[in-house]
């Protein structure tokens, strides 16, 4: 069974006159296999947000339907088991991490000494222990990001819906969010996520779907949809020049057009936390 289904999902906002009424979303299919990473690409205004909203039944659609877990979107039972951090972090400021977490473990009336337990693994694994006994007043974008991502977690979802959920995260944060939300699909629960940072999409999804003013125009699995099928890459050790020029001469009697020849590189998120871990390695003890 799938955790997300869609069948020719429109939405339409009505203005104050016929006109001006807004097409989000028009005729959207969708199926979201279970314990996947599915990610929802396209520039801002192309019905990510809206889809979400649908989904957990926030928005009635126009036109169209769509299940979640099984039951109709929005239905009780089905919002009981998905978890959610939107685009915003809305968070009550007066709050600490640490009882912020206990707050809506208490909404999902989570046992006491159930709570404390996943309220302290979640402030690990989310890279916020330390700033637990902190109200929330005072955390950073990227910190009250991840104390969201957190309260989303408490229940132990079987539906993780994300809106943007890396924004404003620095590049270590970033990482570390997307490692986690891999952890989460290889624990059984499927992700949802929404972003317009194509770096992102492609290092933690296993399929996306791209919108473009309201429609589907692209879904696929990533590593397929990456694929440029006209090209053929080989991968070797370095060689000296007098290898590489025998090779070269080889490669162009069989007729092979050589399109360039280079050492391969790395992503500059890669290169950033390589730096980063190498000084802390090389920092003497304090």
């Amino acid at each position: 069974m799938e955790a997300v289904s869609a069948q020719g999902l429109q939405r339409i906002y009505k203005g104050f006159r016929a006109r001006s009424a807004v097409v989000a979303l028009r005729g959207l299919d969708l199926t979201v296999e279970r314990g996947r990473v599915f990610g929802l690409l396209g520039p801002n205004g192309s019905g990510k947000t809206t889809t979400i909203l649908l989904l957990l039944g926030l928005l009635r659609p126009t036109a169209g339907s769509a299940t979640v877990l099984g039951r109709a979107a929005g239905h009780k039972e089905t919002r009981r088991r998905t978890g959610f951090l939107p685009e915003e972090t809305y968070l009550y400021e007066f709050l600490t991490g640490e009882e912020t977490l206990d707050f809506v473990g208490r909404l999902f009336k989570i046992p006491r000494a159930e709570r404390r337990r996943r309220t302290d693994e979640l402030l690990e694994r989310t890279g916020m222990w330390d700033a637990r006994k902190r109200r929330l007043g005072t955390y950073s974008k990227g910190m009250a990001r991840r104390i969201g991502l957190a309260q989303a977690l408490i229940a132990q979802p079987e539906l993780l819906i994300l809106d943007e959920p890396t924004s404003g995260l620095d590049p270590v944060g970033n990482r570390e969010v997307k490692d986690l939300l891999r952890e989460v699909a290889a624990e059984g629960a499927t992700v949802l996520l929404s972003s317009h940072l194509l770096a992102d999409v492609a290092d933690v999804c296993d399929e996306i779907a791209i919108l473009h003013r309201g429609r589907k125009i692209l879904a696929g699995r990533v590593e397929d949809l990456l694929k440029d099928a006209r090209r053929l890459v080989w991968e070797t050790d370095a060689v000296d020049g007098a290898q590489r020029a025998r090779i070269e001469a080889r490669l162009k009697e069989e007729g092979v057009a050589l399109h360039g020849v280079g050492r391969p590189s790395t992503s500059l998120e890669a290169l950033f936390l390589e730096v980063l871990e190498k000084d802390r390695a090389d920092a003497p003890p304090a």
